[in-house]
């Protein structure tokens, strides 16, 4: 497996500027000047439009790439790929994994043209209670392949705590385990398991040896209630969350970067807006959110490498 390099790099992921959810869009050009204006050092490229599409990622997009990175001095750290490897359930006779290991290929291969040590990959959402184990090893299956996949490509494989598969933070140690193969890693989140109520310090301790990547968000959570009327009273509704800049909301920020400390961490943190966010999706509402949070990670950065940068809140 490649050399680890990345010691506590701060990164930027493009789908914060994708206008995936009627936020202000950049081109992956103009996004990797606009990571190096907020002072990021380091970006993550999203792998599908508008951003680093398979379909579009000929030679002249990877080498605009490559010179914006070295025009901007910024790194392209890793390419994101978007898998869901229990779909299509109702049609086995199409043959869904093989094409997105085939998409994994492509990623790993414009990840290495553009110097990115690693492509990033989910499991798979869950399709009914009953199949709960067959969902398990047709991921196991999936992602130890593209792990062999990316390994001949020369790039790691990273693996992040998002589909519903191995969400919980044991449950994905134990898949990670059960892949077993040396190129595969972790890209560990502290969002997801925030929400779940899972200790943070715990879990990071947990992942951080296997890790090559965190990739934060953080958020409030806004009550919902359904009123019913027969009763003349409401019936609680799982809440909202709401993204807001690191530090302003529900995670426990200090205690997943003490975790991190604890295990050994030293990969890339990276900063995302990739839902719904306080204040709009303005470009001026972006720049400030990511301003903030890059001023945030930077303190539990300093934080973690026991200097005196101070502490962030959380």
């Amino acid at each position: 497996m490649p050399a680890r390099k990345d010691a506590m790099l701060p990164s930027l992921f493009s789908v914060s500027y994708a206008g995936l959810w009627g936020q202000h869009s950049l081109d992956p050009e103009r996004f990797i000047e606009k990571a190096a204006s907020l002072g990021y050092a380091g970006v993550q490229l999203m792998g599908k439009r508008p951003h680093l599409s398979v379909l579009d990622a000929d030679e002249t997009l990877l080498g605009r790439l490559r010179q914006a990175s070295r025009r901007h001095g910024v790194r392209i750290a890793s390419v994101a790929g978007y898998t869901d490897f229990t779909a299509g359930a109702q049609t086995p006779e199409v043959p869904l994994v093989e094409m997105q290991l085939a998409y994994v290929k492509r990623l790993a291969q414009c990840a290495r043209a553009l110097g990115a040590s690693f492509v990033r990959v989910f499991t798979g959402y869950a399709t009914d209670a009953l199949s709960a184990s067959g969902d398990w090893n047709t991921c196991v299956r999936a992602v130890r392949e593209a792990a062999e996949i990316c390994r001949a490509e020369g790039v790691v494989l990273g693996v992040q705590n998002h589909h519903d598969t191995a969400v919980a933070t044991d449950s994905f140690a134990e898949f990670l385990n059960e892949v077993g193969h040396p190129n595969c890693r972790a890209v560990f989140d502290p969002w997801a398991p925030a929400l779940h109520g899972e200790d943070l310090r715990r879990a990071a301790a947990l992942l951080a040896p296997l890790m090559v990547q965190t990739t934060l968000a953080d958020y409030v959570r806004l009550p919902r209630w359904r009123y019913l009327p027969g009763l003349v009273n409401y019936e609680r509704m799982p809440d909202m969350m709401r993204a807001v800049p690191l530090g302003q909301g529900c995670v426990d920020l200090q205690g997943f970067f003490a975790g991190l400390r604890d295990g050994g961490f030293d990969g890339i943190v990276c900063y995302e807006m990739c839902s719904p966010l306080r204040g709009g999706g303005s470009e001026e509402n972006l720049d400030a959110c990511a301003k903030e949070s890059l001023r945030v990670i930077t303190n539990l950065i300093g934080a973690s490498s026991g200097n005196d940068a101070g502490h962030a809140r959380s």
